[in-house]
């Protein structure tokens, strides 16, 4: 068993392997000539700044800086080390792999992870089992098949039986060495206070795994079988599991939601289930819990349309109020479908069947506006003077809101036909809202926040022209062998910045070793992660396919003279302090050098 994976099977992975269709499955890629961008997995936008270049395979931030080729993307948002990687990728590429013995992954905290990724998995089959194949989940599995549950939708997520016995998986985890104590830590048993001794977290319920993105069970969820208290019970949060960081479903319905470019965002396992084994699989739902910025910009970065579709009653509806402003400030297109009262999607599922639920719920979803409208008139008698008025308030605080002046518009002619209310009076209500609302902002109490914020978006300052010209010989050599070696001849190692000087240094000894150019390949050789920015960014250039040899030694005369200015700049503030002491003498010689340099550094080229 080795700890190294051979160079030429690295080399047929990365061969056989499409940048783009890895990163797709994480970000939602739109082609814009030649690159495709989205918005950037590694730091939050509205305005997509991550591109994607499948003919370089390799993909680079312009917003936080971030880069590298197919490895590196998985390395940074799995959290992957480079042999886990490589093989994950060589999985997909159908690439076979010796057997390896990963020491990036034997730290004591890699192992102790891994135990509870274990025994959540092991627990995960058990449970299952449980439900599936013994005559204890016989009333469990019933119960789901009146719910309408299939076979299939069972195994599919993976659904199973915890039996009302304090023991049951507490017996087999120690059978089978798992440590107790790390196991209750990670909420899957509890230890009584008395004794000391551990039992079962969950008993006599149904059991819903819960997978962070990767598929990997981190959670579950339980429903309690028959009365009892409580009717669900959860795993609490551990280092592996933030219910506000993961979305239900995920691992199962993201290409379905890529594919369709919509998300349906329901309440809870049940629902997703339902949908999903109906037919409908773009869905998720957020735990249980309300929706997080986090799980808002897990969504964004699959889709930027999304359907909410909660329960009818009071609580269901501010909670998709609630949910679609966080989406909106994510940057999604939102809408909310309206659920017959009494009824949740399961329910209508079931009764009515998934392609009318499409059609008649998803696909008559109002906008967020039009159903905040509904909900503010509901219970109001129009009729009314008093309470139509309070109504039209009520509405043009929720317009004043709108960012979009079109939406805005939308919304105040509506009222305006409605009503038979002047256009222009509205329009001076909803300004009178909009400034009181900026009042009362500007006016609150500033929120702290110790954490050191990025600014992704400044602005980036005019470069001088030997810094500029370093960067486009080293795009262009990394794309050319014969440029590279054309600089290492009358360059060398002379660059003037120390991370140009590096790169440089690492694509000689790429080229020395027989690669020919290849942009992805070269990256790999780069141990620095600041290196792998710049030199992702560089390779992102957009640059003549062919440099003239004119260019070139413009360029290299550029990078090669900075050092002889640098000298004339001290020399020209010798000369002034000369001056100043009236030593004039001294002054004209400085003079008389500053003006030989300059000559020298025409003739040299």
């Amino acid at each position: 068993m080795s700890g190294r994976i051979p160079e030429d099977k690295i080399e047929a992975i990365r061969r056989s392997t499409d940048i783009v269709d890895v990163i797709s499955d994480y970000v939602q890629l739109k082609k814009q000539g030649r690159n495709f961008f989205g918005l950037c997995p590694f730091h939050g936008e509205s305005t997509p700044s991550f591109s994607v270049a499948p003919d370089k395979q390799i993909y680079h931030c312009f917003g936080c800086g971030t880069g590298g080729n197919a490895f590196s993307f998985l390395m940074e948002i799995e959290g992957y080390n480079f042999i886990e990687a490589v093989q994950v990728l060589g999985q997909k590429s159908g690439v076979e792999l010796p057997e390896i013995q990963d020491r990036e992954s034997s730290g004591a905290k890699a192992s102790e992870n891994d135990v509870i990724y274990k025994a959540h998995d092991f627990l995960a089959k058990l449970y299952n089992h449980c439900m599936v194949k013994t005559p204890e989940g016989k009333g469990a599995r019933e119960y789901l098949n009146d719910r309408g549950f299939t076979d299939e939708m069972i195994e599919e997520f993976q659904l199973g039986f915890a039996p009302d016995s304090w023991d049951y998986a507490t017996n087999y985890l120690q059978k089978r060495n798992y440590p107790l104590p790390k196991v209750a830590d990670a909420g899957l048993l509890a230890k009584r206070e008395f004794d000391g001794k551990y039992f079962d977290r969950f008993r006599n319920r149904i059991m819903f795994p819960i997978w962070d993105p990767k598929g990997r069970p981190v959670a579950f969820g339980g429903r309690i079988i028959g009365s009892g208290e409580p009717k669900y019970l959860n795993s609490p949060e551990t280092t592996l599991f933030q219910k506000g960081k993961f979305l239900y479903g995920f691992h199962l319905t993201r290409s379905a939601i890529r594919m369709k470019d919509q998300a349906i965002l329901l309440e809870g396992y049940v629902d997703v289930i339902t949908a999903y084994g109906n037919g409908v699989q773009n869905v998720v739902a957020s735990l249980g819990t309300a929706l997080t910025k986090d799980q808002a910009k897990l969504i964004r970065r699959q889709t930027e349309s999304v359907v909410i579709c909660y329960d009818s009653d009071k609580a269901g509806t501010q909670a998709a109020i609630r949910a679609a402003d966080e989406l909106i400030e994510a940057g999604c297109y939102v809408r909310i479908a309206k659920m017959p009262d009494g009824l949740d999607p399961d329910d209508y599922i079931q009764t009515y069947g998934a392609e009318r639920f499409e059609k008649d719920v998803i696909g008559a979803a109002p906008t967020v506006m039009a159903f905040k409208m509904e909900v503010l008139r509901s219970g109001k008698n129009l009729s009314d003077e008093g309470e139509r008025i309070r109504y039209i308030e009520e509405v043009l605080k929720e317009i004043s809101g709108l960012t979009k002046a079109v939406e805005r518009d939308h919304y105040l002619r509506q009222l305006s036909e409605e009503f038979s209310l002047s256009l222009d009076a509205l329009k001076q209500q909803v300004f009178q809202f909009h400034k009181e609302g900026k009042n009362k902002k500007d006016n609150a109490p500033p929120k702290r926040d110790n954490n050191a914020r990025k600014n992704f978006y400044v602005k980036k300052k005019l470069l001088p022209a030997y810094q500029n010209a370093e960067r486009i010989l080293l795009a262009y050599m990394m794309r050319d062998l014969d440029v590279a070696e054309k600089v290492q001849e009358e360059v060398g190692g002379s660059f003037n910045i120390d991370e140009h000087s590096a790169i440089a240094a690492y694509l000689y000894s790429f080229y020395a070793n027989g690669h020919d150019a290849d942009v992805s390949q070269f990256m790999e050789q780069l141990t620095d992660p600041n290196l792998v920015k710049i030199a992702s960014e560089l390779a992102m250039m957009d640059l003549n396919e062919d440099v003239s040899d004119k260019e070139l030694q413009d360029y290299i005369r550029q990078v090669l003279n900075y050092p002889e200015w640098i000298k004339i700049e001290e020399r020209e503030k010798e000369k002034k302090e000369a001056e100043m002491k009236q030593d004039f003498v001294q002054a004209a010689k400085i003079a008389m050098e500053i003006l030989e340099m300059k000559k020298n550094i025409k003739k040299t080229f």
